[in-house]
C-alpha cells in the first residue's frame, strides 16, 4: 500500500469525477494521474540510477542536517549534526550519555556533563563540575579525537552511508515531511531503504540502514549555517587524555 497525502487523494478524486463526466464521445488526454507528474523525473529511472542520483546530489552540496539512529560496532548512537565543508556542531548521544561536539577546520571541541568528567579518575568532582560547563578542546593526539571527529565529517557520515547492499528495486511513491519521494530497497528492504526527494533536486531524505542498523533522516540541503569557534571564556584544555566510555 502506498502512503499518498489527503490532498493528493482529493486531487485524484476530483480528477477521476472530471473524466468520468467528460468522456463519453470525448476523446480525453491526462485524465490518469501520473505520479512522476511535476516531479525532477527521477521516479522513472531504474533504482540503481535512482541511488546513483541521490549520491550525486548529496555531494554536490556541503551542508545538511542529519538526525536519527545508528548502530555500529555493537553499539548505538543517536545523532542530530548539522554539516558543512569546514566542520559540524550537534549531538551525540550513547545509552548512557550525551555530547555535544563541535568541529571548526580542525580544532574539536567537546561539552559533556559532569558525570563524563568525573570518569577522568581523580575524583574531582569540582573539577568535572567547572568542564561540564565548558566546551573542552580535545587533542589531535587523544583517542577521542579520532572516535569523535568523524561525526562532524558530511563525507565520513555519509561515505558508506547512502549505498544499499543486494538487488535494488523501487517501492512506490512515499512522502517525508511533506515532500514527494520514491522509496529504492535493496533486497527488498533487507539490504535497507531509500527514500529520495522527488522535488528539486533528488536529494536522499530518509535511509534505513540495513541489519536495522538504524534510522536517519537528511534536511536542510545546502541551507547555510555559521559555524564559529566558542569563545575563550567558554573553552578549557582538559590537559590529560579524555575519559575513555
Amino acid at each position: 500500500m502506498i502512503p499518498i497525502s489527503p490532498g493528493r487523494s482529493r486531487r485524484a478524486t476530483l480528477a477521476g469525477a472530471v473524466c468520468a463526466l467528460l468522456a463519453a464521445g470525448t476523446a480525453l488526454t491526462g485524465c490518469s494521474e501520473d505520479p512522476n507528474e511535476g516531479t525532477n523525473g527521477v521516479g522513472r529511472l531504474p533504482a540503481d540510477q535512482i541511488q546513483t542520483k541521490a549520491q550525486k546530489a548529496a555531494a554536490s552540496v556541503g551542508t545538511v542536517r542529519l538526525h536519527g539512529s545508528v548502530r555500529t560496532s555493537g553499539r548505538s548512537y543517536t545523532l542530530d549534526m548539522r554539516l558543512q565543508p569546514q566542520g559540524g556542531i550537534g549531538s551525540v548521544s550513547t545509552e548512557r550519555e550525551t555530547f555535544r561536539l563541535l568541529r571548526v577546520g580542525q580544532e574539536l571541541y567537546l561539552k559533556a556533563d559532569a558525570a563524563f568528567w568525573g570518569k577522568g579518575g581523580d575524583g574531582d568532582s569540582k573539577a568535572a563540575d567547572k568542564l561540564a560547563s565548558k566546551y573542552v578542546k580535545v587533542p589531535k593526539g587523544d583517542p577521542s579525537y579520532t572516535k569523535f571527529i568523524g561525526f562532524t565529517d558530511k563525507n565520513v557520515l555519509l561515505g558508506g552511508l547512502l549505498t544499499l547492499h543486494g538487488e535494488l528495486s523501487t517501492d512506490g511513491h512515499h512522502e517525508q515531511d511533506g515532500t514527494r519521494t520514491i522509496r529504492v530497497t535493496g533486497d527488498d528492504g533487507a539490504g535497507g531503504t531509500l527514500d529520495v526527494s522527488l522535488e528539486g533536486k533528488p536529494y536522499p531524505l530518509r535511509l534505513v540502514r540495513a541489519g536495522e542498523a538504524g534510522t536517519l533522516t537528511f534536511s536542510s540541503w545546502g541551507a547555510d549555517f555559521k559555524l564559529e569557534k566558542p569563545a575563550k571564556g567558554d573553552t578549557l584544555d582538559y590537559g590529560k587524555q579524555l575519559p575513555t566510555s
